[in-house]
């Protein structure tokens, strides 16, 4: 059975794929919902919900649910329901370190690869996120962020790397959601400028220090809310 694909509440990175398998169709938008914070830490949603505010089959919703709590993106909780997983700071902690350890050399191996026209288009999402900040969009941010950082590590051409870094970040991304919904968007840490600055240079080396310290702020904003949660 074949669907039109899921548009997203916030879209992503990602090639137009027309038409998907209803699995892969709801494994999409549930991973969008997950990554983009539309699903709360610890918030329990049942599987039969989910099926009727996808409008789907409820062995679709099965299949994308099982990839998604292999992925840790999901825990099951019993009685059919299932809930983000709740970040804690050892856990953050954990997935900090592997984030600096593996975007930094993603952003060093993009900066060799970029073409034109993608750094062209990098900087186009940058000035749409700084639009987003400016004007407290906490969505908009945090769409603009996730595409910023994915061309970067899509030019890289390291897809094991880069797919595991994606998964990293559906592990982080609600709790991003919660971070922004309580400080909102004045106080968000943004090293991009020089990011893009080293990108333009084909300076490796400070690109890969650039995207270290972004993420880097971005864990410890992270660490700090737990903390004081």
């Amino acid at each position: 059975m074949n669907v039109d694909v899921i548009t997203p509440t916030n879209p992503f990175l990602g090639p137009e794929t027309g038409k998907m398998p209803a699995h892969q169709a709801v494994y999409e938008k549930l991973r969008v919902m997950i990554l983009f914070g539309d699903l709360a830490p610890g918030q329990p949603v049942t599987i039969q919900g989910l099926t009727d505010q996808l409008n789907v089959g409820m062995t679709p919703v099965r299949e994308a649910l099982r990839r998604l709590i292999a992925e840790g993106a999901l825990t099951h909780q019993g009685n059919r329901r299932v809930s983000v997983p709740i970040l804690t700071s050892d856990c953050a902690d954990e997935l900090g370190f592997m984030r600096k350890t593996l975007e930094p050399e993603l952003a060093r191996r993009a900066t060799l690869r970029l073409t034109p026209v993608t750094l062209d288009a990098i900087t186009a999402c940058d000035d749409a996120l700084n639009r987003a900040i400016a004007q407290g969009d906490i969505g908009g941010y945090l769409t603009h962020n996730y595409r910023f950082h994915a061309m970067i590590y899509d030019a890289a051409d390291a897809p094991i790397m880069a797919a595991t870094v994606d998964r990293l970040w559906l592990r982080f991304g609600p709790s991003l959601r919660v971070v922004c919904g309580r400080f909102g968007t004045d106080s968000l840490p943004d090293k991009h400028q020089d990011l893009l600055a080293a990108l333009r240079a084909r300076d490796v080396d400070a690109a890969a220090l650039a995207m270290a310290e972004d993420v880097a702020q971005g864990v410890e904003q992270i660490c700090s809310a737990l903390q004081d949660s």
